[in-house]
């Protein structure tokens, strides 16, 4: 039985976030036999949108394909981005009109075609269209290439993430929630064959409050007043999962998290 094995990296924030992708992802493409990268990158540019540079660095260390979420068009660059490069994609459920593509095909060295969707939630984040009638569309349009689907859910309320996933089991083969910046201890195979898990974590500074430098975020949260949220610099892993489907029919086989110490050491 043929299968592929795919690794959906969590998001990645700025500066650490990318030095854990260029050393630790190129490790993991030869120690775990990895077809394809996928990396969420729309924290990736000073942790707030993706710029070309920071999105060429995440491409050079491994990636395959860009995803992002509510940030990404934070930065102007990112408009020009998505327009020129199908590689980084948007969420599919921005209104139409909007730059860019939510969805992508591509094909492994070995000629297997994978389609991965960017989908976006809207409880407690952003007001885009219903992400439910969105993929449902762009399923169908993209089962005529190929039975490999793969989905970033980029959302803040678990309760969505989770209702996607049974809304979707077994219409597609995986569906990896990002946005929380917290690594979720659910990942699954649901019961008609797709993998299923809330959120990936955070690629990024773990010394940190999801990211940002702990005494500025404190100051804000005591004081309520602006103030920089800078990106922390100490303890950087990686965190994301692996994800086995089976070629044929498109079904997960298996789903496993990881997350990396940038010098190397498994969280245990």
């Amino acid at each position: 039985m043929e299968t592929i094995r795919i690794l959906v990296v969590g998001d990645t924030v700025g500066k650490p976030g990318r030095e854990a992708c260029k050393k630790i992802l190129p490790k993991l493409r030869d120690t775990r036999d990895l077809d394809l990268v996928v990396v969420n990158g729309e924290n990736v540019a000073a942790g707030s949108s993706i710029t070309h540079d920071t999105a060429e660095e995440l491409f050079a260390s491994g990636a395959d394909v860009i995803t992002t979420g509510d940030h990404i068009f934070r930065k102007k660059e990112g408009i020009a981005l998505v327009q020129e490069n199908l590689l980084v994609l948007r969420p599919l459920n921005y209104p139409k009109g909007t730059p860019g593509n939510g969805s992508a095909v591509v094909t492994t060295k070995t000629g297997v075609k994978v389609a991965i969707i960017n989908l976006m939630g809207r409880v407690f984040i952003q007001n885009l269209d219903c992400p439910f009638q969105a993929v449902e569309a762009a399923i169908k349009s993209l089962k005529s290439q190929t039975n490999i689907i793969l989905i970033d859910l980029h959302a803040e309320a678990t309760s969505e993430k989770v209702a996607m996933g049974w809304f979707l089991d077994g219409q597609v083969s995986a569906i990896c929630g990002t946005h929380t910046h917290v690594q979720t201890s659910d990942e699954t195979i649901l019961p008609k064959g797709t993998a299923y898990i809330t959120d990936l974590g955070m690629t990024g500074p773990f010394r940190s409050v999801i990211g940002r430098d702990i005494d500025q975020v404190l100051h804000r949260f005591k004081t309520q007043m602006p103030g920089p949220m800078e990106v922390a610099t100490e303890d950087v892993r990686l965190s994301g999962a692996i994800i086995e489907i089976d070629v044929k029919s498109g079904k997960a086989r298996s789903i496993e998290r990881v997350h990396e110490k940038l010098n190397g050491s498994n969280r245990s």
